[in-house]
């Protein structure tokens, strides 16, 4: 035998005069039934004794005391993008991230939000990279560590535990003095 089960949430605001509940309020809800079948109405105290019902009878009738949904828990681990890590980690200046800023300067190049614009070496030898970004026009200019294939794994970790919201240990040993190609940092999606 099938039957037609429906839930009727309670509303979060009264029927009549639109006002919202609030904690610890008394509402009447009401159950009508028509040819289209059930519909729910609620009603504030002031509504509802000042006949809210005055057509036709409830199908069923009750009151009750309004508790404020609580608000959703917020999530332990805010995870970031790799957009706003890479803001962030230049923002803090902190050399011993350049490899971990490179690589996700390489994956928002992957990912067509950054496009890379010059490529530089200073009279040091240093290998710098300006990115543009696609939709705002900013740019960014990264240091190449050139990364070698040895070192990238550990830098990829530490990417993805800083992308899952958890603080990484520091990277030691991928400076820029390190020697191979950009492809490295391509090797692997981190």
């Amino acid at each position: 035998m099938a039957q037609d089960w429906e839930i009727k949430p309670r509303g979060q605001h009264c029927s009549r005069c639109s006002a919202p509940f609030t904690d610890g309020q008394t509402y009447y809800s009401a159950l009508y039934f028509d040819t289209a079948g059930y519909s729910r109405s609620d009603y504030c105290e002031t509504c509802w004794l000042g006949g809210a019902s005055a057509g036709a009878a409830p199908y069923s009738l009750w009151r009750g005391t309004y508790q404020a949904p609580e608000p959703p828990p917020e999530e332990p681990l805010k995870k970031e993008t790799a957009e706003n890590l890479l803001r962030r980690l230049i923002e803090e200046e902190n050399g011993k991230r350049s490899a971990v800023i490179y690589v996700l300067a390489a994956m928002l190049e992957r990912k067509k939000i950054l496009v890379e614009r010059d490529v530089q070496m200073t009279d040091n030898g240093i290998l710098v990279r300006v990115y543009e970004h696609r939709r705002t026009g900013e740019s960014f200019v990264i240091t190449d560590p050139r990364l070698s294939l040895d070192k990238l794994q550990p830098v990829q970790e530490e990417v993805i535990l800083l992308l899952g919201g958890k603080e990484a240990p520091p990277v030691s040993g991928a400076g820029p003095d390190s020697a191979t190609s950009r492809n490295a940092a391509d090797a692997d999606n981190p």
